[in-house]
């Protein structure tokens, strides 16, 4: 048992300490303002407070753990031992930057509460991030930190056991526009013919009467492709399906389409079948509850897990919405166009929320990157490159590596490149059978 003393017990600093103890290095702890004790504890201890009470190993604390609300903080970059970090102590301390609060900062997504400008979308944009403006976005600091607290802990506690946690990989599949043809109703058929007649995209054109009339392949129809790929593989993946209304960012086929809802069942017969909330999702909590509804009535299981259309998260309301739509694990932890981590960690952790000051019962399950972070590049190679570096950073910490891809940009007009890449992708991290 490690015993923590601190002068001061906030809902943060429980929060950030269980989650790097208890979640990420599987230590039993326990925490106290008194003293003697302190003292009085024989086995492991450590000091979090401004000044060190003995010779035990201590860490200077800032005061953002203490704090309530939002407050501008200094951030200053610093190198420990080339890796970024922030927050510094002081020579008393035995580590010289305080993680636990430069941990709770990326977890909580606290700069996102800082006025900030929205992209066309209302999502907060990477360029805004702190990692992105610093050059670490590519990087997990909060589980390098935590890789570095370990190493420091041991040294100084040799009898202590932690938990060792083994690298993985889950593959996310949205599926947002199930055909790009065929199931689409007379009007959006006839309209989408219309359409690229019109503006002389003969070959689309001629691709949608070869599909219609069954002597081609629908191009996104690859799903079987998949589920085999990562049957063989053995690949954990979970499918994000669109349930929505028709509107101008929520194409997907009508689920009174029977034959679309056979396809939902089909995929459910081998993985986990999600939902997608649709575009307005984010701030709608009855778009979230009619579209949670509606997949439960179709897979007959229950819906937990929820990816946001467009990754539109609007911090902390969004994720405020999830819970009260019973969704207790999100996926949408990451940016669109640009590959890295977004909340500095690839470990799920649970949500804090700032506004209330309090740990919200809904899971982040953080992903790194997304097809779209590459699609001005031209070569699969050059891909796949990029990608390698990412899953190095991963493995040395021993986290998640989570990817997300969709059947359309597949099936799309760049998809034999992403085809490859993922087919790639999938054979470096599987296990073939």
């Amino acid at each position: 048992m490690l015993l923590i003393y601190t002068h001061k017990i906030t809902p943060r600093f429980v929060y950030i300490m269980k989650h790097i103890f208890v979640r990420m290095l599987g230590m039993d702890i326990t925490f106290t303002t008194r003293v003697e004790d302190f003292i009085a504890h024989t086995g492991p201890k450590i000091t979090y407070s401004r000044q060190p009470l003995q010779k035990e190993f201590f860490i200077r604390s800032h005061e953002l753990l203490f704090e309530q609300g939002i407050t501008d903080q200094e951030v200053t970059i610093h190198s420990w031992d080339e890796i970024p970090c922030f927050f510094p102590t002081n020579q008393r301390s035995d580590i010289p930057y305080d993680i636990f609060a430069a941990s709770f900062y990326m977890l909580s997504r606290y700069e996102e509460y800082l006025p900030h400008v929205k992209d066309s979308h209302g999502r907060y944009p990477a360029t805004e991030s702190l990692a992105f403006k610093e050059g670490f976005l590519e990087k997990p600091v909060v589980d390098i930190w935590v890789q570095k607290l370990r190493v420091a802990l041991k040294e100084r506690f040799p009898e202590a056991i932690f938990h060792q946690n083994t690298f993985s990989f889950v593959s996310l599949v949205d599926v947002a526009i199930s055909h790009c043809f065929k199931h689409r109703g007379i009007l959006r058929t006839t309209g989408g013919t219309l359409l690229d007649f019109f503006t002389f995209r003969w070959g689309r054109m001629f691709k949608r009467f070869g599909v219609l009339l069954g002597l081609k392949k629908d191009p996104y129809d690859n799903f079987t492709e998949l589920l085999s790929l990562h049957k063989k593989y053995t690949i954990q993946s979970v499918f994000f399906v669109l349930i929505a209304d028709y509107s101008q960012y929520d194409k997907n086929i009508s689920l009174y389409n029977h034959r679309f809802r056979s396809l939902i069942k089909s995929i459910a017969d081998y993985t986990i079948v999600s939902l997608m909330a649709s575009y307005d999702s984010y701030e709608n909590l009855e778009a979230l509850k009619k579209g949670r509804s509606r997949l439960i009535k179709v897979i007959n299981r229950p819906v937990k897990r929820v990816r946001l259309r467009y990754n539109r998260v609007n911090i902390p309301e969004t994720y405020k919405l999830l819970v009260e739509a019973e969704c207790n694990e999100d996926y949408t932890m990451g940016y669109t166009h640009y590959p890295g981590f977004r909340a500095g960690t690839c470990s799920p952790f649970y949500f804090y929320d700032i506004s209330y000051e309090v740990q919200l019962p809904l899971k982040i399950n953080p992903f790194c990157l997304q097809d779209y972070s590459f699609i001005n590049q031209t070569s699969a190679s050059q891909i796949m490159e990029k990608i390698s570096v990412l899953i190095e950073e991963v493995k040395k910490v021993n986290g998640t590596f989570m990817t997300v891809f969709s059947n359309e940009v597949l099936g799309g007009s760049s998809g034999p490149q992403y085809k490859k890449v993922y087919e790639e992708l999938v054979k470096k991290l599987g296990s073939e059978r």
